[in-house]
């Protein structure tokens, strides 16, 4: 029986390993994702016990199978929001392969959406890989014009 409930601070293990299969899954190099692995989880530890990184996990029959994560995290405002300060921000969507074509990251999408919402938050942005930008545009997301730069403050 499929049962969804908020993430929690016991949560860190399954959080990690989500947001590493994701990356794999998107092709990114395996260096990368090494260098990332104790970073992320240094860096998550702290954010879930605080509250600060917030998101819901779908559990089959106690196992987690899918996931999403939510911030609200301060922005300046702009022109897409210019009376508010912050921007929701949704990260590590992911769906167990042999539980995807359900529906459940469209049900985790919309349920953070609810979330951030209730919250007060009335701009939202997230990361697609290229695999799920086909499904947050059909969801009503668009792409914008974020631009990255890597590696420049490295010597």
């Amino acid at each position: 029986m499929l049962a969804e409930r908020p993430v929690a601070p016991s949560d860190l293990d399954t959080i990690c390993r989500h947001r590493e299969r994701l990356f794999r899954e998107a092709g990114r190099q395996d260096d990368a994702i090494v260098a990332m692995r104790a970073t992320f989880r240094d860096w998550l530890a702290p954010r879930l016990a605080d509250g600060t990184y917030s998101g819901f996990i779908l559990e089959d029959e106690g196992q987690s199978i899918a996931g999403v994560g939510l911030m609200v995290i301060d922005w300046p405002p702009h022109p897409n929001h210019p009376t508010e300060a912050r921007r929701g921000y949704i990260l590590n969507v992911f769906v167990e392969p042999a539980h995807r074509g359900q529906g459940l990251a469209r049900r985790l999408m919309d349920r953070a959406e609810a979330e951030l919402a209730r919250r007060g938050v009335g701009f939202l942005v997230l990361h697609a890989t290229p695999m799920g930008r086909p499904a947050y545009e059909k969801w009503g997301w668009s792409a914008g014009p974020e631009m990255a730069k890597r590696g420049w403050a490295q010597g």
